[in-house]
């Protein structure tokens, strides 16, 4: 069986290993794929695993019949037609709840870092400030304490309920909106209000939702407008949910507090995106899911899915 990774590097640049998945078939990886190469690569395989390549119907027509899985190395799979795949006879799995605790980890390290300010402190005892200064301590913007907050999840999935669960643990006050009823399980603050409510009331607001028709522009300039002044935004969800220009001029006239992004529109980001020059906004290169560990586990789970096809019991099926 012919198995094709196009895009293999940033899953596995080399810290881990392949050898389980060589073991399923003549497997090859390649790094990057740009999209006049898919076809020459990926012809005749069985197996497709991607990540970020667009497989869209006129690349399933030129792969089939010989294509059977398409191998997601990701939870999202907008990047291929997964209707029209399903008419060709080809199934597509994805890499459901790999990183939920990763996510919701970066999502704590963007809160810390605004509420906190821990770089610029850090960069100004290097400076020697500290050396200099006549007091034991000093600070060079207002720190705030995380305890008696109010947080906003947008989306109640497994990484909602996770930063939710870390909220808590906090002494923050959960508020959450989701278009489906949910559970509270163990949580003990948590309520589930309307989006107008959540966006009105949260001193932070962090986006776990997926990109749809409903969530695309989601957060735009009338919903920004309603958010606290105070307010801090976090995205680790898809960038598409945000409208950049109307974030930036948010931030920029100081409409909402700071933003913490690891996701944007297009990525990699491009020069003249105007987060990128945005005031009080941290942006980290869409790593929320990429720890060690977390990338061992979408292996696993990517090798289990390309297994459970080969025994005819496709799992993780999103198509």
């Amino acid at each position: 069986m012919k198995i094709v990774n196009l895009d293999g590097f940033t899953t596995n640049p080399g810290d881990l290993s392949w050898e389980n998945i060589n073991q399923l078939g003549e497997y090859t990886v390649y790094d990057r794929t740009n999209k006049e190469q898919i076809i020459e690569r990926a012809k005749g395989a069985e197996v497709l695993v991607i990540n970020k390549t667009v497989i869209d119907r006129n690349l399933l027509d030129a792969l089939s019949p010989e294509l059977k899985l398409i191998a997601l190395q990701s939870t999202g799979y907008n990047v291929v037609d997964c209707a029209y795949a399903k008419s060709l006879g080809i199934t597509v799995s994805n890499i459901p709840s790999y990183s939920t605790d990763a996510v919701a980890q970066l999502v704590f390290a963007f809160i810390l870092q605004i509420t906190n300010k821990v770089s610029l402190h850090s960069e100004a005892v290097r400076n020697g400030e500290w050396c200099s200064c006549p007091d034991f301590c000093f600070w060079k913007s207002p720190l705030t304490e995380l305890s008696g907050k109010t947080i906003g999840i947008i989306g109640f999935g497994a990484i909602g309920r996770k930063v939710a669960e870390i909220s808590e643990a906090f002494g923050i006050k959960v508020l959450a909106y989701s278009p489906r009823p949910k559970e509270k399980g163990s949580l003990k603050t948590i309520e589930f209000v309307s989006l107008d409510e959540l966006l009105s009331s949260s001193d932070i607001i962090t986006c776990h939702c997926p990109l749809t028709a409903d969530t695309e522009k989601m957060i735009n300039k009338e919903n920004i407008s309603k958010m606290k002044k105070s307010a801090v935004f976090i995205n680790t969800s898809r960038g598409p949910v945000v409208d950049e220009q109307a974030l930036a001029d948010a931030l920029n006239k100081g409409l909402i507090a700071a933003a913490g992004l690891d996701v944007l529109e297009t990525e990699p980001a491009k020069e003249n995106n105007p987060l990128l020059k945005a005031k009080n906004c941290y942006i980290t290169p869409h790593i929320a899911w990429a720890a060690q560990e977390t990338r061992q586990r979408l292996l696993n789970i990517l090798e289990d899915n390309i297994r459970a096809y080969i025994n005819g019991k496709p799992q993780n099926v999103v198509n």
